[in-house]
């Protein structure tokens, strides 16, 4: 699975604009499916799902990944061919490719909600209360900042560094009996309007 693919066809925005096949592409994010098993998890019809698979395969967004013999029928284990997508700048702007991203949103913030509700007892204690930030083995924030466009991707840029920094300090982790699975979901993206007001106290001249 590639970590990213650029999207370069309308039709292929089309596809990922569609709040339900934006849900399958979050299972099969996550491992190889089945049609009968979205079927069963999803609560329709084999036929139904077999019409989202084939437009997502054809639009080259999922790919068999194996197959398996049960019964005398064969099995096809479909998964994503990217673990993200990105539009191509020739699609840019276009609404298509915002309501994507919109439903992209959504179906993330789902799989976390569905994560901090599954996660065990022990994920939620602190060691030792502390003021820094080190000695937290969570994170739970909520942050609202007025910032340019430029000053905004400038931060992306950051994090994503400090992502894959994450990623190779944590390469042989794996191998360690102690080490635990750790997920992380950020959203970050532009608002109306602000919903967070802070209380300014006003300093007094002295006399």
């Amino acid at each position: 699975m590639k970590p990213m693919l650029t999207l370069t066809e309308f039709s292929q925005i089309k596809a990922l604009s569609d709040p339900f096949r934006a849900e399958i592409m979050m299972r099969l994010m996550e491992k190889p499916y089945t049609g009968q098993q979205l079927s069963e998890y999803f609560g329709m019809s084999r036929a139904k799902i077999h019409y989202h698979l084939k437009d997502l395969e054809k639009n080259g967004l999922i790919e068999i990944v194996h197959t398996e013999e049960k019964n005398g029928i064969i099995q096809k284990f479909y998964q994503s061919v990217a673990s993200g997508f990105t539009p191509a700048e020739n699609l840019l702007p276009h609404q298509d490719v915002g309501e994507y991203s919109r439903q992209m949103f959504l179906q993330m913030n789902d799989r976390t909600r569905r994560h901090i509700l599954s996660a065990p007892e022990e994920s939620f204690i602190m060691e030792k209360a502390s003021e820094d930030p080190s000695q937290w083995n969570f994170v739970g924030s909520i942050w609202e900042i007025s910032a340019t466009k430029e000053q905004f991707k400038k931060w992306v840029n950051k994090y994503f560094d400090l992502m894959e920094e994450l990623i190779d300090l944590a390469k042989d982790a794996e191998k360690n009996p102690d080490s635990n699975v750790y997920f992380i979901s950020t959203t970050a993206l532009q608002i109306d309007e602000p919903s967070m007001q802070r209380y300014k106290k006003e300093e007094k001249n002295p006399d």
